[in-house]
Parts: structure tokens; C-alpha cells; sequence
């Protein structure tokens, strides 16, 4: 980086990359005054700014400070507050403070260029391509429908405030990766925006006094991802016996449960693990049925469970559950929290509880090593790993209320924000101190800057169980492609959705078509809904059972070449599931695919992501020769194809001459 004086101002280049130019005339720093709100309601948070001053910045001083560059600013005629930049502090960062007058908003604008495209920006379900859209960096429910101008969206959110909008995510990160060949990062934790709806700049906004971008040159797309994977780090290898087959999501209790279990290892289904999250019993709401959120065994429901957990084992299935950061207010483990002193607290001092969807819940206290110590202990070791399980959804982690109060002292709004990633640490470290981070295997939907180093397995979250455009099938793809730009390297997702709501129930098309997508994923498993008995269940029909069996026979087939991509990944960095343009950036064409992937290098999959589709169109990326898995026809790059699309035979394409060519064919035959 590079910080040259101008006229009446400065420009900062990096590498040869003009990325910021500032002058009286045209600001590119600003700075201001905002008061806060945010309106709560299930998670779904409308987060508002009543912004009181907003002022384009002087420059008053450049000057070298102890090696370092340093910009002194102000309002324009003002004394009473200043911004100081400093540029270059530990490697390619610009660091800013807010000095006086209350300010405490600061934005930056980049320079853009026609043309240009944007990735990142955390887990983003609607939009691969970010260019042309503002995205608020704030973990919250993205909503049901997503998609306000849809029927659903609207019955959700006159419903239950829960529409939401396309850019609402569970996991945002304030970081993204440019085709200019340059990534940023916004380092704080606090409410930020990513704005990119002006052609001639972008402007990122921090909520903040104090903080930094860090800036990354790169050769392209490629060695940019890898850099942003270095700086985040990486929770290491999938347990080994995840490989197996698919982890079979149930919640019918011990006895029906193994019926199910029964029944699809009779019909050929390769399993791994029962995933049984009413291990803890159920509670019955408006939405569905519910888990009881106490996360302790349910003898009621689940009698003689460890013993039916050694024969599973015994026979190479495991046994998952489920867990998040809250107790419910009405179970026991609530009240010896209470009594431990290790619940968060509302502004007047009383334990701070909300409404999950008709009952109450309080918050584990995660900025203190008591409350963190406390889960591990208690519920983690004791309730989950002593009973024998080897994995579990830790769901949630993106309602913590902004006026909180944590025995850390930091201010809820900057807490929020960071939650995720401190579930996500009480989660990886209980498990390396049983001495099991080889063997145990946790998955999340919810994340922010620091989530990657502790969570090896994100889930795209809950998908409704259908084809929608901006909350179905197709969005768990563009939220792989997006995470794994910033860090995060194996993703999957319900097979077959998970919201079952307002009379849209899951298909057998839409688990069949969901199921062959995640045949091709570092992960399968399935999820039964919210509301099981309204939504289709694998079991329920003997097509639709067939089909898995084959899809975990191809997915079983490819576990030698997925061991290489998962080898990959904690070398590298580089996800298992790829963008197109990861590798083939010189064509311009692949750059906001949002809906197609490369599984490693050697594999394009183009899910079918529509109702009543028999054959599908795919683009194939320039520079290679691909051949059709199923039929054995070649095609070039560089073009759309339209390919034969039954059941069973997923779009998928091979690069001719790939080293791993004969195992690609042999699934022909599965």
C-alpha cells in the first residue's frame, strides 16, 4: 500500500490498484453522528438510524509518524472533532479513530470501475455477486420468503415480522474480494454496511470509534481467498466417520426412530449418523413443534437412549443432537444457570430473557470464562458427550438483544455481532478438552468475523421446502459460494428444506432434486421440517427411497476424490465448493453464477432448481473440454448447454482428461 499526497488531499493505491482519492471537492471520508435502534422480534431484527450529522472530512495533516503514515481531518472549519488515519499499521491497514464531538460514524468510499464484481460479504443467500446492492452486516433471521413482493414473504412478515429482505443473512461478515484483484475487510464488530449500489463508488459505513480495514492484493480470486482463509483460520478435518453416508435427520422418538432407520438401511441407504434433535423432548407452538430448550436427555422420549447409542456405534452409525446458547425459562437448566450467576442481564440488572416463538428463553453468558466454563461443563461434557453422542446442530446464536448487558462490559450493540463466533469457541473448545476434536462433529447456521477457525461445518439454515428464487433450493448454493470466499470451507444444507409454513409443504421432487445436489457436497443429511407430518419424508415412498439409496451410493463412490478436497481446504483455504470463477476468472461469463458450482477442480454441478424440469441448461467455463457425467458427451467451454435432466441424474460435467476420470465414470453404473 501506498499513500501519496495530492492536490488538497491524498490517494492510496494498492499494488497498482487506485483505491481511494480523497480531495475537498470529491470526499471519499466522512464522518458523523447516528443514535441506534433496533426493534426485536424473534430474531428478526429492523435495526434503525436516526442520524443526526454527516460531514465530508478536511484534510488537515499528512505526515510520517514513527514509519507510518498519518492523515489528520475535520469537518471543514471545525476544531471541536477530528479523525485521525493512519495507514499502514500492521501490514496493509488503514486504521481510524474518532476523536471528540460525538462522532461515531465514519464512512469510506472506493473507487469502482465499470463493470467491476464483488463476493463475500459473509453468507449471502440471494446474491453471489454483490455489485449493485447494499448489504447491512448484522446476524439476525434472514426471514421467511425473503422476498417481499411474494406471497409468502408478505403473509410471514404481516404474520410475525419475519418477510425479511434479500440481503438478511444469519452469518454477515464485513469482508469481500473485488475482480480489481483486492479484498477488504472490515475489522470491528459493530453494525456496518457494504454498499455498492453507486456506479461510481463504494461506501462502506462503520458504526464505530475505533477500527481498521485490512486490505489484500492478489493475483485474482484464487490466491485472494486463500489470503482471507489464512487470516481467518480453519477448524481442521471432518471425523472421519461423517464419510460413511448420510446423516439421517429424525425426531420421532427412540422407537420409531430406528423403525425409519431400519427401513432405509433395508432399502440400500449408506448411513452414518441418526441426528435426533428432540433428544431433549418437544414443546408444541403455533410454528410447529418445537424443541424443549433445556438441552438434557429425554428419558420420556428417548428411553434406554445410551445403550441404543452403543449398538448404533457398534454398528457405524452415530448419534447427533442438538443444542444452542439459550435456556428456556421453564426448564431446570435455567434455573441453575440463574443460581450460577452466568446469565446476561437486562439494563436494570434482572436476567435478560425474550421471546423465541411462545416461550421464553435467557442467554448463557459467553463474554465471561464462568458462563463460557459453565456450558462446556454442564451441558456441553456432561448433558451431550458423556451420554455418548458424537455430534450435534448448534443452532442459533443471532438474537442477542442490543441493550444487553454481559459481564464483559462491552456495549450490547458491538456484542451482538460477535456472538456467533463466541458460541461457536464454547462449542470447539468443550470438545478439544474432552480430547475429541478428531471424533466429534458440530455444525452451525450463524457466524461473523472469527467463526471459521472454530466451526469446520456451516449449514445454510432453514431453507423453506420448496423452489422459491431467494429462499429455496437455489440459495443454499449462492450461501456456499459466498462463505467459502471468506474462510469457510465445507457448507450443506437440509436436504429437502426445512420451513414448512402457510400450506407450502415439502415435495417428493423437492427432496429428490435436493438430494442429488447433495450427493455432490462435502456433507448429506436430511431434515424431517417443522412440521414432519405435513411435509414429504423420504420413507413415505418407495421412488423417493430408491433415489436416496443411490444418491448415498454416489456420494459414498466419491468420498476418495472428497478426501482430496477436504486435504485441500485445510492446506489451502480454498472451499470444496467452488465458484466458477475461483478457477476460470478470465471468463468474465462465470462471474455471477450464483446457482452452479465446482465441486474441487475436476467437477461442475448445476442443480435443478426448478418444478416439473426434465432437462437443464449449464455454462460450461471457457479453456476446457467437459464432459457430461451421465451420457459421456463432450462439450467446450465457453458456452450454455442444455443437458438431459431425469431423477437421478443431476447436471454434472468432468473435466476431459481429469486424473480422476474413471471414478466419475464408474457412477454411471451406481
Amino acid at each position: 500500500m501506498r499513500v501519496e499526497g495530492a492536490k488538497d488531499g491524498l490517494r492510496v493505491r494498492l499494488g497498482d490498484i487506485v483505491l481511494v482519492e480523497h480531495s475537498t471537492d470529491e470526499p471519499a471520508f466522512f464522518a458523523g453522528i447516528g443514535e441506534p435502534e433496533s426493534n426485536l422480534h424473534r430474531g428478526n431484527f429492523k435495526v434503525l438510524d436516526r442520524r443526526l450529522a454527516r460531514y465530508a472530512l478536511e484534510l488537515i495533516a499528512l505526515e510520517v509518524r514513527d514509519g507510518l503514515t498519518v492523515a489528520t481531518m475535520k469537518r471543514r472549519g471545525a476544531t471541536a472533532a477530528e479523525v485521525t488515519i493512519t495507514f499502514g499499521r500492521d501490514g496493509e491497514n488503514i486504521g481510524v479513530e474518532l476523536h471528540g464531538g460525538g462522532l461515531n460514524r465514519f464512512w469510506i468510499r472506493l473507487r469502482s470501475e465499470p463493470g467491476e464484481h464483488l463476493w463475500g460479504g459473509g453468507e449471502q443467500f440471494s446474491h453471489f455477486n454483490l455489485a449493485g446492492r447494499r448489504f447491512p452486516m448484522w446476524t439476525q433471521e434472514p426471514g421467511v420468503g425473503r422476498d417481499l413482493t411474494t406471497r409468502m414473504a408478505l403473509i410471514a412478515e404481516n404474520d410475525a415480522k419475519a418477510g425479511a429482505h434479500e440481503a438478511a443473512t444469519y452469518y454477515p461478515q464485513p469482508t469481500f474480494a473485488s475482480s480489481r484483484r483486492y479484498a477488504l475487510h472490515v475489522d470491528s464488530p459493530a453494525y456496518s454496511v457494504l454498499d455498492f449500489t453507486s456506479p461510481m463508488f463504494h461506501e462502506i459505513e462503520v458504526w464505530d470509534t475505533a477500527f481498521r480495514f485490512e486490505l489484500f492484493a492478489g493475483s485474482g480470486l484464487e490466491d485472494l481467498v486463500c489470503q482471507l482463509a489464512r487470516r481467518f483460520g480453519h477448524g481442521g478435518h471432518l471425523p472421519e466417520w461423517v464419510y460413511n453416508g448420510a446423516i439421517l435427520g429424525l425426531k420421532r422418538g427412540t422407537a420409531r426412530n430406528f423403525e425409519i432407520l431400519e427401513q432405509a438401511l433395508a432399502a440400500g441407504v449408506h448411513v452414518s449418523g441418526m441426528w435426533s434433535e428432540d433428544w431433549c423432548g418437544l414443546r408444541h407452538t403455533s410454528f410447529g413443534a418445537r424443541l424443549f430448550w433445556d438441552w438434557q436427555w429425554s428419558e420420556k422420549r428417548y428411553p434406554e437412549l445410551p445403550a441404543k447409542i452403543r449398538e448404533l456405534k457398534e454398528r457405524g452409525i452415530r448419534f447427533l443432537v442438538y443444542n444452542n446458547p439459550n435456556l428456556c425459562s421453564d426448564g431446570p437448566l435455567f434455573k441453575e444457570a440463574a443460581e450460577n450467576g452466568v446469565l446476561a442481564k437486562n439494563p436494570d440488572g434482572s436476567i435478560c430473557t425474550i421471546d423465541f416463538g411462545e416461550f421464553d428463553c435467557g442467554f448463557v453468558d459467553f463474554t465471561s470464562e464462568a458462563g463460557r466454563q459453565w456450558y462446556k461443563d454442564r451441558i456441553i461434557k456432561r448433558s451431550m458427550l458423556d451420554l455418548g453422542v458424537s455430534g450435534w446442530m448448534a443452532d442459533f446464536g443471532e438474537y442477542l438483544p442490543t441493550d444487553v448487558r454481559v459481564a464483559s462490559g462491552e456495549d450490547g450493540w458491538k456484542v451482538h455481532n460477535q456472538w456467533p463466533a463466541l458460541w461457536a469457541r464454547v462449542n470447539a473448545e468443550a470438545i478439544a478438552e474432552a480430547g475429541l476434536a478428531d471424533e466429534i462433529l458440530f455444525f452451525m447456521r450463524a457466524g461473523y468475523t472469527g467463526s471459521q477457525k472454530y466451526c469446520k461445518l456451516m449449514w445454510a439454515g432453514d431453507q423453506l421446502v420448496d423452489f422459491s428464487r431467494h429462499d429455496g433450493l437455489e440459495t443454499a448454493i449462492s450461501a456456499a459460494l459466498s462463505c467459502g470466499v471468506v474462510g469457510n470451507t465445507v457448507s450443506h444444507s437440509d436436504i429437502g428444506g426445512y420451513t414448512t409454513l402457510y400450506g407450502n409443504v415439502r415435495t417428493e421432487e423437492v427432496f429428490m432434486r435436493w438430494a442429488e445436489m447433495n450427493a455432490f457436497t462435502p456433507v448429506m443429511r436430511t431434515h424431517e421440517s417443522n412440521r414432519p407430518d405435513e411435509s414429504f419424508q423420504f420413507y413415505q415412498s418407495a421412488t423417493a427411497l430408491a433415489h436416496f439409496a443411490r444418491m448415498t451410493r454416489i456420494y459414498r463412490a466419491l468420498v476418495p476424490y472428497l478426501k482430496t478436497l477436504s486435504a485441500e481446504a485445510v492446506a489451502t483455504g480454498l472451499p470444496i465448493q467452488r465458484p466458477l470463477a475461483l478457477h476460470y476468472e478470465a471468463d468474465r461469463a462465470t462471474w455471477a453464477i450464483h446457482d452452479q458450482y465446482l465441486y474441487g477442480r475436476e467437477l461442475l454441478v448445476a442443480p435443478v432448481h426448478k418444478s416439473g424440469m426434465r432437462h437443464w441448461r449449464a455454462y460450461l467455463p471457457r479453456g476446457e473440454t467437459w464432459v457430461h457425467l451421465w451420457s459421456g458427451a463432450a462439450h467446450e467451454g465457453g458456452q450454455v448447454v442444455e443437458v438431459a435432466a431425469p431423477f437421478g441424474q443431476i447436471p454434472v460435467f468432468y473435466r476431459q482428461g481429469s486424473a480422476w476420470e474413471d471414478l466419475f465414470v464408474s457412477l454411471r453404473a451406481l
